[in-house]
């Protein structure tokens, strides 16, 4: 699987992406370990004791001045310094324990998957995988620097893949009413462009720590209101891991949309902020910044095939199989045998052979491309000489061919995986919140 950036490592590479200008990196991977000169000279302090481990001044300084240098890049108003840094360490701390859960856990990005991601970024510079640490080095970057943050924000990936997006459970029926909504829905093709700021209360919160968080939030929404810059407001104010970001969650879908804003998304306009909405995260306050939309038809080319499959073992070898498939092949061609009666009774492929090997109507992708090659080559009711792939050796019929209308199956798979990123939204705020509750965290500044 092509792996890509996460959102987070996409957010720190873009601004000045085309150049190859990493913003917003984590002061964690830009910080080198720091030791003390044989005279004694401090080379660094402690910010912040987290766990078993630290975050350094140096890591707090260098993020700072590289998020001071792009919300300058996009003009956004800066809070008091102090502010800024508190908002800042804050997020290295969550993000050291994350980093110490996934190391407890063993989670690991091997350079192949590194690799894998690094030459995505290359490609969408258009440049060589190999002309990468140059580029880099042209915009002042170093280029092991750069493959350690990228492997970091991997980790965090697959860290909250783990904890919660594999953990998330979607039934039929959650899914069913989740699509007649979507159907009812009369924006259900728009895509909305969305900013958003959390007053967060923790899970122990008694009523008056709740009731100071409500009049905090009340508060923030008023000045969003009356025409405060809401980017400006998400980096003072937020508590959500896209504070930073100015609260940007980017454009989504209506329905990719935390389930709390898609049931008001609809009555909003353009520039526009919602009132406060209470979750157990705790309140949330949306804004919509623009309106785009349209789901296009998809008709795809579909194919209806069967096969037989059998492996080599000990006894069989590769010339072995492939004669036994050939004399199938030709009973079948002259008539002795029925395809789907032997396929019933000699192929190995436990998916299909209990179907006469019927694999059914497929689209493109759905096999492996040595499996497709051989099915294109095909007429109508032709069976194709054996050939080999990962999985064995292979003869195929080809029953048929069509153009599908495969709309409905990809609003239905684009709704499960939606309805999986609203839940996850709301689900990694609370799962960050309980990590930080359970840690240890000591500042020293």
């Amino acid at each position: 699987m092509k792996l890509r950036p996460t959102r987070k490592v996409t957010s720190a590479i873009r601004g000045c992406l085309l150049g190859l200008s990493l913003l917003g990196l984590a002061g964690g991977a830009l910080a080198q370990t720091r030791e003390l000169s044989s005279n004694g000279v401090l080379l660094d302090r402690i910010a912040a004791v987290v766990n078993e481990g630290v975050v350094l001044n140096s890591q707090l300084d260098e993020q700072t001045e590289e998020i001071t240098a792009r919300l300058r890049q996009q003009n956004t108003e800066l809070p008091p310094r102090n502010v800024l840094r508190q908002q800042i360490l804050e997020r290295l701390v969550i993000e050291e324990i994350q980093m110490q859960r996934a190391n407890k856990l063993g989670i690991q990005v091997s350079d192949e998957m590194l690799n894998g991601a690094l030459d995505d970024v290359a490609k969408r510079n258009n440049i060589g995988f190999a002309d990468l640490p140059q580029a880099l080095s042209q915009q002042g970057i170093d280029y092991r620097t750069f493959r350690d943050e990228i492997r970091r924000q991997m980790t965090l990936q697959l860290l909250r893949q783990r904890d919660v997006i594999g953990r998330i459970n979607i039934s039929p029926r959650e899914l069913e009413q989740f699509m007649t909504r979507q159907q009812a829905a009369p924006d259900k093709n728009a895509e909305y462009n969305v900013s958003h700021i959390l007053i967060s209360v923790p899970v122990s919160a008694s009523p008056e720590q709740i009731e100071a968080r409500e009049k905090r939030a009340k508060e923030v929404y008023d000045k969003a209101a009356g025409g405060d810059d809401f980017a400006q407001l998400a980096v003072t104010y937020s508590d959500s891991s896209t504070n930073i970001e100015g609260g940007a969650l980017g454009w989504r879908r209506g329905t990719q949309l935390p389930s709390i804003l898609a049931e008001n998304i609809a009555k909003m306009k353009p520039g526009q902020t919602a009132q406060p909405i209470r979750t157990p995260a705790g309140f949330h306050i949306f804004r919509l910044n623009e309106v785009r939309g349209g789901v296009q038809q998809s008709v795809v080319a579909q194919v209806h095939a069967r096969h037989i499959l059998l492996r080599t073992t000990e006894l069989e070898d590769d010339q072995t199989v492939e004669q036994k498939l050939n004399n199938i092949r030709t009973r079948v061609i002259d008539g002795k045998e029925d395809f789907a009666a032997i396929a019933a009774v000699t192929s190995q492929d436990p998916g299909s052979a209990a179907d006469g090997g019927d694999l059914g109507w497929a689209g493109p992708g759905s096999f492996v491309p040595e499996f497709e090659k051989q099915i294109d080559a095909l007429s109508e009711n032709e069976i194709s000489k054996p050939f080999k792939t990962q999985y064995g050796w292979h003869i195929v019929q080809l029953l048929g061919r069509r153009q599908h209308d495969s709309t409905d199956d990809l609003k239905r798979q684009r709704a499960f995986a939606e309805l999986r990123e609203s839940k996850a939204e709301e689900e990694t705020e609370l799962w960050l919140r309980r990590l930080r509750d359970e840690a240890f965290v000591e500042y020293r500044m």
